[in-house]
């Protein structure tokens, strides 16, 4: 099987999990990454898996009538945070590769009533869109598990207008990884081992033609995934990928490693000249 399946099936198996903001620990996850309890109540509590590292429509300054693009939106909490604020003249668009992830979306965007939003199956390194057709791209905490992420910053800025602006929560790495952990398939499903160095991170940004391009260590701390019953990575309890093999493995890695040394949840800004 290869990364990309493992990482379809399991987040296929989150999307029936029944987590949701009604759960305590997955909540405390969200709130610990940026999102305020009137954000949470404002979106169906199935939007919420506590598979955030930030929060993008914090710093994404959307505007009213803007069309904005999520990349990895799962159960949609950031596209229907983004569609409240770029109103019923704008519109918020998501794309995510997993058939559950998307029929979840889609149930919470009716249970929501919003009129203004999208969901597209699609990998987010060939974006089912137009070119300079979005005016904000946004993602949390996806881009890392992307295996071409080149192609994925060069497809942000093929689908940005001019003076357009990506607006990202990610994980980035402070430091090399151990082989351990850099080799284990549930901490490249975990949002660990796919990431890449944050100023790796930087130089792609401007190898695809990015300018003011900012990747900033949030000093979150990411034992924050810990919040419920020491789970951690991009999983949280009751998590059907709990019960397997390959993620009992990766639990053990993180109890024994503290992701903070290697790894950062880091804000990502840049512009497309």
């Amino acid at each position: 099987m290869s990364i990309k399946e493992v990482v379809q099936l399991q987040y296929g198996q989150v999307a029936t999990s029944g987590l949701s903001s009604e759960h305590d620990g997955v909540k405390a996850i969200a709130k610990a990454f940026g999102y305020s309890e009137d954000q949470l109540d404002s979106i169906p509590a199935e939007a919420n898996m506590g598979l955030s590292c930030g929060n993008p429509t914090a710093f994404a300054s959307l505007r009213e009538g803007e069309t904005v693009v999520d990349l990895g939106s799962g159960g949609g909490l950031d596209v229907f945070l983004a569609a409240a604020k770029v109103g019923p003249t704008g519109k918020a668009i998501g794309i995510d590769m997993t058939p559950e992830m998307l029929a979840l979306a889609r149930t919470n965007a009716v249970k929501a009533g919003l009129a203004n939003v999208e969901f597209y199956e699609s990998t987010i390194d060939k974006l089912p869109l137009a070119d300079s057709s979005v005016d904000c791209v946004i993602s949390n905490c996806v881009i890392n598990l992307a295996i071409d992420k080149p192609a994925v910053f060069r497809e942000i800025a093929r689908v940005l207008k001019p003076g357009g602006r990506l607006a990202v929560s990610d994980l980035a790495l402070k430091q090399p990884l151990p082989a351990e952990i850099s080799n284990d398939i549930m901490a490249y499903v975990g949002c660990i081992a796919g990431a890449i160095p944050i100023e790796a991170y930087r130089a792609g940004l401007l190898a695809a033609g990015f300018a003011h391009v900012e990747v900033v260590d949030s000093g979150t701390d990411l034992n924050a995934y810990a919040k419920v019953e020491n789970q951690g990575g991009c999983c949280s309890p009751g998590m059907a990928c709990e019960t397997s093999d390959l993620h009992s493995a990766f639990m053990d890695l993180l109890s024994r490693f503290n992701i903070n040394d290697f790894a950062a949840s880091v804000k990502v800004y840049a512009v497309k000249p």
